[in-house]
């Protein structure tokens, strides 16, 4: 996939899915660095080789392989396309096929439909997202059946592929109607002012929102329409949001999921049926509230390092996985024997009982999810069927807990590998001491929490802090970011 996502539209970039249709596995991410960073074509060749014959890959023709290319709206990306198409038929037995301007989800969702054999076009992919929503609403209670306005969902495609891709899709959807802004095609700049990364760091209304808006359910998709998150336009006065996050999202997820597995078990005897494990998945940077609030619903929640790599991992080990980054990233995943006793269970019990609705609900819920990443329209499908389903408006939503106020920073370092983290990155364990001095710095806060962690790209240890206070969540971020520079020089 030729993309920088939400990075700046001068920018771009390549995203690699694997044969599962997930990310690249990361045992390969050393071979990808060298390959980028190759001095000239010939040391370029001796590395291809060279891992070949570590890996015991044989090129000679007689295995065929295939390769889906996909790019996003980035006037860079047609040249850049073209040199990966040279690039994959120069080698024996390799075919490259252009799948055209696509999300990344959608190439993603592409490659593990046809690895799986079945039907993989865009068209399969919107007619699948489609027709699970259909399905979800057609079982929507009576009495929460909305009409109207309270049915109208505003979406800022941040100028980039997604506006006109959901362009597409909301004509095969009944019982949502969804006006789209920031499309690309009325003149707006990719990810300038627009976009979810953009609302989800700044809080502010992005371009083509405003006092219009008061009230209204609006949601922002990011430049290569992975990550999604939902926002509020409180007062006309005001530039300012009220953001529904990706932990909320996550909240939601897990909440209407749970809900439809104590539906399903409900009366059944332990001995009878397949004991589903559902977990929750999040990063140390998930806001507190919201680990608590999922807690509170005894959900077991999991922390892992920083990265989707890390927590779609995790989220595999479960029947029912979910995991979310703050910044809308996240999906769910679902174990292919629980989906094997799902369908069985939903041919054996009663047409229209509670029971076998939740086990359609569920199997719908499995359909409409991008198993393969996170994807912003098959979250925000799933957003909109459980607010219907629930009867929820976004403020009810929104309102689930109070987000703690927290605090990131920068600290600028020589070495950023002299900070060694564990404990999915809560705890760091060197330099020695500084842990101490920080847990002896965080208890002097209400509902005080801070870790620090090695920047992946920058020479810089990332700070984050939170507490019950704005004021308590900067000053508790600021004593930290000293101790790094008293520790780290």
């Amino acid at each position: 996939m030729i993309t920088a996502s939400h990075n700046k539209i001068s920018d771009n970039g390549v995203k690699i899915a694997d044969p599962s249709g997930g990310m690249l596995t990361q045992a390969w991410e050393p071979f990808a660095d060298a390959l980028a960073n190759a001095a000239d074509s010939d040391s370029l060749l001796q590395l291809i080789i060279e891992f070949a014959k570590k890996e015991s890959i044989v090129i000679d023709g007689n295995c065929r392989a295939e390769v889906l290319l996909g790019r996003d709206t980035r006037p860079s990306g047609e040249s850049l396309l073209e040199a990966a198409k040279q690039g994959i038929n120069s080698i024996v037995g390799s075919a490259a096929v252009d799948m055209g301007i696509l999300t990344t989800p959608q190439l993603h969702w592409m490659v593990r439909a046809r690895n799986k054999g079945v039907k993989a076009s865009e068209r399969d992919y919107f007619e699948q997202l489609s027709s699970s929503f259909r399905c979800l609403m057609t079982l929507v209670p009576g009495e929460c059946k909305v009409k109207g306005t309270d049915n109208k969902l505003v979406v800022d495609g941040a100028n980039g592929v997604g506006g006109g891709k959901l362009e597409c899709l909301m004509n095969m959807l009944d019982g949502l109607v969804i006006e789209v802004r920031n499309d690309g095609k009325g003149g707006g700049i990719l990810n300038e002012g627009v976009g979810a990364d953009y609302v989800q760091k700044e809080k502010v209304v992005p371009q083509e929102f405003g006092s219009n808006d008061v009230g209204m359910r609006c949601a922002s998709l990011d430049g290569d329409a992975d990550r999604l998150v939902y926002f509020i336009v409180p007062s006309a006065s005001s530039d300012n949001i009220v953001l529904v996050d990706g932990d909320k999202i996550l909240s939601l997820f897990a909440l209407f999921i749970k809900e439809q597995l104590g539906i399903l078990y409900k009366g059944v005897h332990e001995n009878n049926a397949y004991q589903a494990r559902l977990g929750v998945v999040q990063t140390a940077y998930a806001n507190g509230a919201s680990t608590d609030y999922l807690k509170g619903l005894g959900l077991e929640v999991v922390l892992t390092p920083t990265g989707v790599k890390f927590l779609h991992e995790k989220a595999a080990e479960y029947d029912i996985g979910i995991y979310f980054e703050a910044n809308g990233h996240g999906t769910i995943l679902f174990s292919d024997s629980f989906l094997c006793w799902l369908e069985k269970r939903h041919n054996e019990l009663p047409e229209g009982s509670e029971q076998q609705k939740a086990a359609v609900r569920l199997l719908a819920v499995s359909k409409l999810v991008n198993q393969a990443v996170g994807d912003a329209f098959s979250g925000l499908l799933l957003v909109e069927a459980i607010l219907q389903n629930l009867n929820w408006s976004i403020n009810h939503w929104s309102e689930l807990y109070r987000d703690l106020p927290s605090r990131q920073l920068k600290v600028k370092v020589m070495d950023r590998t002299a900070v060694v983290t564990a404990n999915a990155e809560t705890v760091a364990v060197k330099p020695p001491g500084i842990q101490e001095a920080i847990n002896a710095e965080t208890v002097k806060y209400p509902r005080g929490r801070s870790f620090i962690r090695p920047s992946g790209t920058e020479d810089v240890i990332r700070v984050y802090a939170e507490a019950s206070s704005q004021e308590g969540a900067d000053t508790l971020a600021q004593s930290v970011a000293k101790l790094v520079e008293q520790f780290l020089g």
